[in-house]
C-alpha cells in the first residue's frame, strides 16, 4: 500500500468503522442544536414556529390525509405541552449539555488509553441512548437538565476518542483528510436536528426532535458491538502486535502492504507476541529478517531506539509537568477554546431566537441553509487540511470569521436583513474552512503517541469549558449589550486567537513526529 492512497483502496471494513466512530461526533452535533429552532416552543413563548406558508399548508395536507389526528401529538394528559422557563433556566438547561461533556471528556482519555478506543465509544454511546430518552419525556426543567447532562456525558467521551480512532485507522497519506470527518459529521448532526426542527416545532413534537438522538445512539452502540474492531495502533501499544497485524490487514484489505505502517508504529521485537509467528505464516513472510525490517529511511524503529519516558503513556497531569508536552496542550486547549470563542456556538445554540425579530419565520429556514452550507463547505475543504496545512486553514478561518463577526453586528444592529444573512452564511462557511475540522486533528499530531490521550481530554476539556461559557451567557450578554453588539466581542476574539496561531503554533503537516513539528531534532520519515 503506497502512502498515497485513494478512495479505491478503501475497505468495506474501514468505511463501516469510520461511519460508526463519527456517529459520536454527529451526536454531538445534534445535541448542541437540538434546542435551536423549538426552543420557544419548548419555553411556551410560542405554540409552534411557522416556517412558511407553503410548508405550513403541505405539512397540513400531509396530516390531514396521511396522519391520524390522535398519533400527531403526545397525549396533553401524560406531558405537559411545554414547560414555561426564563431566558436564564433555558440558558442553563444548554449549558448542562456542556456540563456533562466537561465530564465525559476529562474521562475518556485514561478509560480508551486502558480499555481501548472501542470500548469507550460503546460507553458513550450508552449514555447518548439515554440520556435523551430522559429529554423526550421530561415534565419539568430538572428531568431535561438531566437527560441533557447524560447526553453530554456520551457526546464528551465520543469526541476525545473518536478523532484518536480515526486517526489510528486512517490510511496513510489521508488522515488529515478522514481527521476532517469528525467536524463534518457534527455539521451533518446540526443539520439534521435543524431540519428535523423546522418541521417539528409545533405543539408537543418537539419531544420527537429531542428522542431521534436517542435512536441514533442506539444504533451506534449495536454496531460496535456486532462489528467494533479495535484500534490496530492501540493494540500495538499495550502489546498485542499479532493481533493488531491481523486488525489492521482486515481494514486495509488482504491483497494489501502494511508492513511500512506497521513499521511505523515503533514498537519492539520484545513487545510483539506470540500471535506474531502466526501473522507471519498468514502474510507468507517467514523469514526471521521480515523482524528487523528497515524503516524507509534506512534505520531500524524499535523501541530500543526510545527511552522508558517516551514509550510510557503519560497521564493527565503528567503531560503538564512534561516540558515536551507542555507546549503542545498548551496551543491545543487555546484552538479548542478560540473555535467556541470566536461565536459559532451563538449561531448553532441561538440563530433562531437571535434572528427571529429581524428575518421573522425565515430565521429558522436560515439556520437549515447554514447547517446544509457548513456540511457542504467542512467535506469540500477537507482535502484543504492536507495540502494547505492546518496552520494556513486556521488562519484563514479565523480571519473570515472575525470578518464576518464585524458585518453581523452591524447587519443586526441596523435591521438589514440582507446583511445579516449574508454575514451568517460567511461565518459559518469561514468556521468550515479549518476552525471546525483542524483541532481535533492536532492531539494527534503535535505530541507523541504516549500523550496523545491526554492531551485530547485537556483539549476538550477546554472545548466543553468555552462552549459551556457561550451557553450560559450569550442569551444575557446579547440582551444586556443590545442585539448584536455581542459580535464585536467575538471579532475582538478572532484577532487575538488569530495572532496566537500566527506566532505560537507550529505547521504539523508533512511532519514525522512531535520532535520535528517542534524543532526538537530530526524526526523519521512520515508515512501518515
Amino acid at each position: 500500500m503506497t502512502t498515497r492512497s485513494t478512495l479505491a483502496d478503501l475497505t468495506p471494513s474501514f468505511l463501516f468503522l469510520l461511519l460508526t466512530a463519527t456517529l459520536g461526533p454527529l451526536l454531538f452535533g445534534y445535541h448542541l442544536a437540538e434546542l435551536n429552532a423549538p426552543s420557544e416552543v419548548i419555553t411556551c413563548a410560542k405554540k409552534s414556529i411557522q416556517a412558511s406558508t407553503t410548508i405550513s399548508r403541505l405539512t397540513s395536507a400531509f396530516k390531514e390525509h396521511f396522519v391520524k389526528p390522535q398519533s400527531t401529538e403526545i397525549s396533553a394528559s401524560a406531558l405537559p405541552q411545554c414547560i414555561p422557563m426564563n431566558t436564564t433556566e433555558f440558558g442553563l438547561i444548554s449549558s448542562f449539555f456542556t456540563l456533562g461533556g466537561l465530564l465525559g471528556a476529562l474521562a475518556a482519555g485514561p478509560i480508551s488509553a486502558k480499555s481501548g478506543r472501542v470500548r469507550t465509544m460503546l460507553y458513550a454511546a450508552l449514555f447518548a441512548t439515554v440520556g435523551p430518552i430522559f429529554e423526550a419525556l421530561a415534565p419539568n426543567i430538572g428531568t431535561m437538565t438531566l437527560g441533557r447532562f447524560i447526553a453530554g456525558l456520551g457526546a464528551g467521551g465520543a469526541m476525545v476518542v473518536c478523532p484518536l480512532y480515526i486517526f489510528d485507522i486512517a490510511p496513510p497519506g489521508r488522515k488529515g483528510f478522514f481527521g476532517s470527518f469528525t467536524q463534518v459529521m457534527v455539521n451533518v448532526g446540526i443539520l439534521i436536528t435543524q431540519v428535523l426542527g423546522y418541521f417539528l416545532s409545533r405543539g408537543q413534537l418537539w419531544r420527537v426532535i429531542l428522542g431521534v438522538g436517542g435512536m441514533i445512539g442506539a444504533v451506534q452502540a449495536t454496531a460496535f458491538l456486532l462489528g467494533g474492531q479495535e484500534s490496530p495502533k492501540w493494540m500495538a501499544d499495550v502489546g498485542k502486535v499479532g493481533a493488531a497485524k491481523r486488525v489492521l490487514r482486515k481494514i486495509r484489505g488482504q491483497g494489501a502492504d502494511i508492513e511500512a505502517e506497521v513499521t511505523s508504529w515503533g514498537v519492539s521485537d520484545s513487545g510483539r507476541d506470540e500471535d506474531d509467528e502466526e501473522e507471519r505464516l498468514v502474510a507468507g513472510s517467514e523469514s526471521p529478517d521480515d523482524e528487523q525490517a528497515p524503516s524507509s529511511n534506512g534505520g531500524l524503529l524499535s523501541s530500543s531506539h526510545k527511552s522508558p519516558q517516551d514509550s510510557e503513556t503519560l497521564g493527565a497531569f503528567a503531560v503538564l509537568r512534561d516540558p515536551r508536552t507542555r507546549p503542545a496542550v498548551f496551543a491545543i486547549t487555546m484552538i479548542m477554546c478560540a473555535q467556541q470563542f470566536t461565536g459559532i456556538n451563538s449561531i448553532i445554540m441561538y440563530g433562531v431566537s437571535l434572528l427571529s425579530n429581524l428575518l421573522a419565520a425565515n430565521s429558522a429556514l436560515l439556520n437549515v441553509a447554514v447547517s446544509g452550507l457548513n456540511v457542504i463547505v467542512t467535506a469540500s475543504a477537507a482535502p484543504l487540511v492536507d495540502k494547505l496545512g492546518r496552520k494556513t486553514c486556521l488562519l484563514i478561518s479565523i480571519t473570515g470569521m472575525g470578518i464576518s463577526s464585524i458585518l453581523l453586528a452591524i447587519g443586526i444592529m441596523c435591521s438589514l436583513s440582507i446583511l445579516s444573512a449574508i454575514a451568517v452564511l460567511a461565518f459559518v462557511a469561514s468556521f468550515g474552512l479549518g476552525l471546525g475540522p483542524v483541532p481535533f486533528i492536532l492531539a494527534s499530531e503535535l505530541v507523541d503517541a504516549n500523550a496523545v490521550g491526554a492531551t485530547q481530554s485537556w483539549a476538550l476539556a477546554a472545548n466543553w469549558i468555552a462552549t459551556f461559557v457561550v451557553a450560559q451567557f450569550f442569551p444575557m450578554l446579547n440582551e444586556a449589550m443590545g442585539k448584536g453588539q455581542v459580535y464585536f466581542v467575538f471579532a475582538a476574539m478572532a484577532v487575538a486567537f488569530g495572532g496566537f496561531v500566527a506566532w505560537f503554533v507550529p505547521e504539523s503537516k508533512g511532519r514525522a513526529d512531535a520532535d520535528e513539528v517542534w524543532g526538537r531534532g530530526k524526526g523519521r520519515e512520515r508515512v501518515d
